[in-house]
């Protein structure tokens, strides 16, 4: 069941992050991109790098490099799989939540992963589109908690 976003205040001043989002069901993707700026914007961060690429496949090779540059207070990946008559989709979404937890390991930044392996597009617009639950204002939520957990660390 899907529960309705609850906003929180962050103060993010000083803070960048990066978001890699998919072309690729862009529809969907987009709702999520916007939703997840919105947020950013909300808690003031400084900077917002936004990188669009062909598909969900091709996230993590661009969130690699990302991390050989600056330093990202998070990196948001944005992207959306809708099942089909074969596994193809399954391999996907597999090799991409394996990548982006091994680059978040091996560079011990956060990188918020919303790649949405979803069966049918019922399921991505109650996702991606709706106005009182988003993931990609969670995925925003979430670097943004994530930036404070690791600064509270150092």
């Amino acid at each position: 069941m899907l529960t309705p976003i609850k906003t929180k205040k962050w103060n993010a001043r000083e803070s960048a992050f990066a978001i890699v989002a998919s072309r690729y069901n862009a529809r969907y993707v987009d709702g999520m991109l916007v939703a997840a700026v919105r947020e950013l914007k909300r808690a003031r961060a400084e900077t917002i790098k936004v990188v669009r690429v062909p598909g969900a496949y091709e996230i993590p090779v661009v969130v690699a490099r990302l991390l050989q540059g600056r330093a990202w207070a998070g990196i948001i990946c944005l992207g959306v799989i809708i099942r089909g008559e074969t596994v193809h989709a399954q391999q996907i979404g597999d090799a991409v939540s394996g990548s982006l937890a091994q680059l978040q390991l091996q560079h011990v930044a956060p990188v918020i992963h919303e790649v949405l392996l979803l069966e049918n597009e019922a399921q991505a617009r109650a996702r991606c589109l709706g106005k009182t639950h988003n993931r990609g204002a969670e995925a925003a939520q979430t670097a943004l908690a994530m930036a404070r957990v690791m600064e509270s660390l150092e």
